[in-house]
């Protein structure tokens, strides 16, 4: 099985495919590690580095890579360029992160993972392939979202395959709450775009129905109750994702893929 965004989940034997590095509204869990600051959507997961992904990200890390921080992002400083800019939260290993990139040079994106293992195979292909457009972020991406971003600022929102913690008991650690979706709206440029992609059912219901709202949220396709042509017509940025052997694995068991778009409403 394919470890492809692989970052977090909910227990240390965890399904590849599903990560959330985020914080959700609870009293505080962890103290002492600014990674995990709060009660989180995602339960960390300990690994060592091989001799190789340590020496890559003892040369890479410090050009591309950063620890959350309160310090505000100057994007076109670190890029070298001004150019519309996508937050992927949870890029875990980057097998996808790394395609879509390469995909859209005139891009600049930011992944955003708690999950050192993960990040190191990503910085290896970076490093490999010489990809120029993409930086890294270790830390929770609330706490990213909240002190690091500034508003109105990102052109695109990625999150891709979230845990979607299923025991109703664990709902409330799900990434996609109203609080982080209003977050997620007030990051965003006007006419920004969120996209959201899930196999999981239910949970593709709960996202859809926060999403909903949200009133900067309008929805642009047929996942969210708008009209699918308008995804095209519209959008800033594309919507097409490599098809990872997670997802592959994911539609020989039956599961449906939902893909969850919305923009920015122009106020």
């Amino acid at each position: 099985m394919d470890p492809v965004n692989d970052a977090v989940h909910p227990t240390t034997q965890s399904v590849p495919g599903r990560r959330s590095p985020v914080s959700v509204p609870g009293p505080e869990q962890r103290t002492g590690s600014r990674l995990y600051p709060r009660v989180t959507s995602f339960r960390s997961r300990r690994g060592a580095l091989t001799p190789n992904q340590q020496q890559s990200w003892d040369r890479t890390w410090p050009r591309i890579g950063r620890e959350v921080s309160d310090d505000k992002l100057d994007a076109a400083a670190w890029f070298g360029r001004p150019a519309p800019l996508i937050v992927e939260i949870g890029c875990g290993t980057g097998t996808a992160t790394a395609a879509m990139a390469q995909d859209e040079p005139q891009f600049d994106l930011i992944g955003i993972e708690v999950y050192q293992p993960g990040l190191a195979q990503l910085v290896q292909r970076i490093e490999r392939e010489e990809i120029g457009n993409i930086r890294l972020l270790r830390g929770d991406a609330v706490d990213v979202l909240e002190n690091m971003i500034a508003e109105n600022s990102l052109t695109g929102v990625r999150v891709f395959f979230p845990d979607p913690w299923p025991k109703a008991r664990h709902h409330k650690r799900r990434l996609l709450q109203a609080p982080t979706m209003a977050l997620i709206a007030s990051r965003l440029i006007p006419g920004g775009v969120l996209h959201v992609a899930t196999d999981h059912a239910d949970y593709a219901e709960h996202i859809a129905a926060v999403g909903a709202a949200e009133p900067l949220f309008i929805g642009l396709n047929e996942a969210t109750g708008g009209d699918p042509q308008r995804v095209g017509r519209d959008a800033p940025m594309g919507f097409e994702r490599p098809v990872t052997k997670f997802e592959s694995k994911a539609h020989r068991a039956g599961s449906a893929i939902t893909e969850l778009v919305w923009g920015k409403i122009n106020s």
